[in-house]
């Protein structure tokens, strides 16, 4: 049903493309007949939104990974800087929130560890869409934050790094054998707000795969049977996931600032001292509207990334 809806949304897409240029044209010529400059504005703002939504549409055309159109399973930690580094976790984790609600996406949480003066150490949401994770996939890598430090009595510039880690909802079973020994599974209480079950027992499951040093972690549903299976869930798609980037690497090799998320390798820089910009390293995309990306509007970062690995394929 989720695909069904998602193709007939593309044809209803192109249908309104196809009608607002019909539009446009019927200005332009109503324009010309009676010689009418006042209809340039309004010919002007129908045509920059007939190109927005058919740059949208063309972006689109770019998501033809196997998982693209799958929802999205999205990862943040807090790296060294304690109160610093958590608040830039928090920042974060409002940034996409607010992307999904723009994009009409539901998002769940799926764990949420508050930090200890403010903002978050980690938290998981599931990004719920059509392309979520086709969209999402090029924010898996560190984020960098530059800035005069609110929690500094000194005022000094302050830098801090939080990881982000992106994967897609496979809901079949997939083929990946997870041994009781490799595993272990602690349950602990869940931390996030909540009604009155929440928080009272030990419903929360962390899971430890001890090969890989993957760990992943549940607490949003109502028992811990049903925390568990999609922990295990979680953990077989990233181990599916690891395969098949391992198997790609060995066929044809693939870039680094793609496959790896390990702590040295910063992919965004958001500065806000002594200057402000958001710059994306890999692409060379940037923007000195740093509140607005932080509001949100992530999608001039995203595209980029998408045209970036189509003209490196």
């Amino acid at each position: 049903m989720q695909e069904l809806k998602g193709l007939k949304s593309v044809v209803d897409s192109c249908k309104e493309l196809s009608t607002t240029y019909e539009d446009i044209q019927t200005l332009i010529e109503m324009a010309g007949e009676e010689n009418d400059e006042s209809l340039l504005p309004e010919i002007k703002e129908e045509l920059d939104a007939f190109t927005r939504k058919l740059e949208d549409m063309r972006i689109s055309t770019l998501l033809s990974g196997e998982y693209d159109k799958n929802n999205a399973i999205l990862t943040l930690h807090a790296g060294a800087g304690g109160t610093e580094a958590c608040d830039w976790a928090g920042m974060l984790y409002r940034m996409y929130t607010r992307w999904a609600e723009k994009k009409g996406f539901g998002v769940e949480v799926l764990d949420y560890l508050d930090g200890e003066e403010a903002g978050v150490k980690s938290v998981t949401i599931q990004v719920n869409g059509v392309n979520a994770y086709g969209l999402l996939k090029s924010e898996r890598g560190v984020h960098r934050l530059v800035r005069i430090s609110p929690f500094n009595a000194a005022g000094k510039r302050q830098t801090s790094f939080v990881s982000c880690d992106v994967m897609p909802e496979i809901e079949e079973d997939l083929d990946v054998e997870i041994r009781d020994e490799d595993i272990r599974i602690d349950t602990y209480r869940s931390s996030g707000a909540g009604g009155q079950h929440i928080n009272k027992t030990s419903s929360a499951i962390r899971i430890t795969h001890y090969p890989t040093g993957i760990v992943v972690q549940c607490q949003n549903e109502r028992s811990q049977f049903q925390n568990k299976d999609k922990a295990m869930q979680m953990l077989k798609a990233k181990l599916f996931m690891l395969k098949q980037q391992e198997q790609a690497e060995k066929a044809s090799g693939i870039r680094g600032e793609v496959s790896d998320i390990s702590w040295g390798h910063q992919i965004r820089s958001y500065v806000l001292q002594p200057y402000t910009m958001v710059k994306d390293l890999r692409t060379d995309v940037e923007t000195g509207n740093v509140n607005s990306v932080l509001d949100g509007n992530i999608d001039i970062f995203i595209n980029g990334y998408l045209k970036w690995c189509s003209l490196s394929r």
